[in-house]
Order: C-alpha cells, then sequence, then structure tokens
C-alpha cells in the first residue's frame, strides 16, 4: 500500500511514542485534527507551519518536502517553478483550471508529457 502523509505522521508519532494529544500540544493543533490528518481525512492541507512543526517533533526534518507533497502542499521550488510559468505563460491559470475540471483532458495533456519525456530520453 502506497505511503500518504497520514500513515508517515502516525508511524513517526509512534515511532516517538508520543499520544495524539502530546504531539498536538507541541504542534499547537486540536488532537482531533491530528487524528484527522493521521488518517488522510482532513479535508484539506496542513499549513506550511503544522508541516514544519511535525517534520521538527517528529524527526523527519530531511523528508520535509516529501511531507509537503504528500500533504498536497508544493515545496518551494516547485512554487517558484510556478510562478516562473505563470509569468512567461499568461495562459497557464487558465489551463490548469481547465485540466482541473476536465480530468480526462488533463491525463491526456500529462500522458502525452511522459510520453514526450520517454521519446527524449531515448
Amino acid at each position: 500500500m502506497s505511503q500518504t502523509f497520514g500513515k508517515l505522521i502516525r508511524q513517526a508519532r509512534k515511532q516517538k511514542e508520543y499520544s495524539q494529544r502530546e504531539l498536538a500540544k507541541l504542534v499547537g493543533v486540536n488532537y482531533t485534527y491530528l487524528s484527522k490528518l493521521e488518517n488522510d481525512h482532513a479535508g484539506y492541507p496542513p499549513s506550511e507551519d503544522v508541516i514544519d512543526l511535525l517534520a521538527i517533533n517528529l524527526d523527519l526534518r530531511e523528508q520535509k518536502d516529501e511531507l509537503r507533497r504528500l500533504a498536497g502542499r508544493i515545496t518551494p521550488d516547485d512554487a517558484k517553478v510556478f510562478e516562473d510559468l505563470v509569468k512567461q505563460y499568461k495562459q497557464m491559470p487558465a489551463l490548469l483550471r481547465r485540466m482541473r475540471d476536465e480530468p480526462k483532458f488533463a491525463q491526456e495533456v500529462l500522458q502525452k508529457t511522459t510520453q514526450d519525456t520517454e521519446e527524449k530520453q531515448s
């Protein structure tokens, strides 16, 4: 089964032998919210501050980018790439909205991109 943000956090919390209440207090969130994060049912990604505090308190500093990705956040490097693309291609936000609204279109674009990348590497 694939790794999720919640599974990674729960596993690290248990290794540190923290209860949900203890970790929630260290991070500054309600323990019910932490439970939702661990069960991948929070409904929205945790803030950058929460991710940072979880990484610090669970000794996951070296995995911070992975935590961000698993949580549904983008890394600072990805944010810079996105910002550069939007500046260069003014239609980028419209393309992303279309991809969000039309999953089949998004899948076709991603498949084409993957094929092009594989062909260039061959």
